[in-house]
């Protein structure tokens, strides 16, 4: 009996350790996921401001000329 009792305890602790792994990654993931979208969000920003520039310059190219 005391072998089935160690048996069930362990499995057990087991599956509570593995949720709390499952958590962590699970924690890790949403952090991993926030910090692409903020450098998503850079990212298209330095676009806007690139393609803003480098309009400008045509454009002081264009009356210089």
């Amino acid at each position: 009996m005391m072998g089935v009792t160690d048996k069930v305890w362990g499995a057990l602790t087991a599956m509570i350790k593995l949720e709390d792994k499952v958590n962590r990654q699970s924690e890790a993931m949403k952090a991993q996921q926030q910090k692409i979208e903020e450098l998503t969000g850079r990212v298209i920003r330095l676009e806007a401001q690139m393609e803003l520039l480098t309009g400008a310059a045509m454009i002081k190219r264009l009356k210089s000329d």
